[in-house]
């Protein structure tokens, strides 16, 4: 019975929108020595043991924000919850939505893969997972009821993992591309994650999002009840008497460009060895 469950469980999660689903090859992510900064910057966010946080990671077209939310997931997924844990990461789940994809661009099994997701990296929750799922079969068809499925494929398992992971540092769920949903549900959807990010009965999770400065994502995001849980990338940041900007576009990310174009320059020569190579005064000048 619980096997059947967890098989119907499988085939409606949505595979292609895990970080590294072989459907989203090639797979965009930062090159070393790149995003030095942001990266830094984004990982002590998510160490953070306080309160849960959605970290909101916005800017154009093209700027690499799905790089840098992949190179995010990429990181948690290698990083234990604990060291003497043999499965459990501190990757909770992905969704990298899609427009061009029919169930990538919707919310209606957007909780059911975050849970199959959930389960599969914690055991111990599967037979809870299942259990909702017998409660309430309905809660796999994508019309039901956006704040039923939250409450049982989402709110109900962090809550079981609640003792567990009182001592461990956070879990981190990455949410890429938002402004390629469907624009019905997105306001419901960011409502619905910050209703569950208030929760104090369930453990401390971060969840970093990107998406493009749409209008209707900056109206939801901007509610006075977000305003407590959301932290905006870009935004200037300071400590320790010394303020700083961290941004996805601008002079900054020349150093970045500089390193794409010889990496990119030294690939064309591997597989074409007479392709000449630039010197690095015209590297800087294409990187300007």
């Amino acid at each position: 019975m619980a096997e059947g469950t967890w098989e119907k469980l499988s085939q409606v999660a949505v595979l292609g929108a895990e970080y590294d689903s072989p459907e989203r090859q090639p797979h965009l992510k930062c090159l070393e020595g790149t995003r030095v900064d942001l990266l830094k910057f984004i990982n002590r966010l998510l160490n953070k043991r306080e309160k849960s946080q959605i970290i909101w990671l916005h800017g154009m077209a093209g700027v690499g924000k799905s790089a840098v939310a992949f190179t995010v997931a990429e990181r948690m997924k290698s990083l234990k919850i604990t060291q003497n844990t043999k499965i459990e990461t501190r990757l909770a789940g992905t969704f990298f939505f899609s427009r061009n994809s029919k169930e990538r661009s919707t919310t209606g099994h957007f909780f059911a893969t975050l849970a199959y997701q959930l389960a599969s990296n914690f055991p111990s929750i599967r037979n809870n997972v299942n259990r909702a799922v017998r409660e309430n079969p309905a809660v796999l068809d994508s019309s039901k009821s956006l704040r039923d499925q939250m409450k049982a494929l989402f709110h109900k398992p962090l809550w079981h993992l609640r003792l567990s992971l009182c001592d461990c540092p956070p879990l981190v769920f990455v949410i890429d591309a938002l402004d390629e949903c469907k624009p019905e549900t997105v306001a419901d959807l960011i409502s619905l994650l910050g209703e569950a990010l208030h929760d104090p009965e369930l453990p401390v999770i971060h969840i970093l999002l990107t998406s493009r400065l749409e209008e209707r994502i900056c109206k939801a995001i901007q509610k006075e009840e977000m305003r407590t849980l959301v932290y905006e990338i870009p935004v200037n940041t300071s400590g320790e008497g010394v303020a700083g900007t961290i941004s996805l576009d601008g002079e900054d990310v020349d150093n970045d460009i500089y390193i794409f174009l010889q990496h990119s320059f030294m690939e064309l020569q591997n597989r074409h060895p007479d392709f000449p190579q630039p010197a690095a005064d015209k590297l800087t000048q294409l990187a300007n």
